[in-house]
């Protein structure tokens, strides 16, 4: 499946949110999702289940001061 992450293509064969997020390193509970621009909750993306060509935004607060 083809997805779309922070803009960047992506080829992946995971097809849940939670997963994903695993898959590439993103852990916690300060991460903000969305799918297709509508905000994906963190209590929901476990039962989330992406689709080709979808959009997702992972957003982490920065480090530094």
């Amino acid at each position: 499946m083809k997805l779309t992450i922070n803009g960047e293509d992506h080829q992946t064969d995971i097809s849940v949110l939670s997963e994903l997020l695993v898959s590439l390193d993103y852990e916690g509970d300060w991460l903000a999702t969305a799918v297709n621009g509508e905000l994906v909750h963190r209590e929901d993306r476990p039962g989330f289940v992406l689709s080709d060509r979808d959009r997702i935004e992972i957003l982490s607060p920065m480090q530094g001061g």
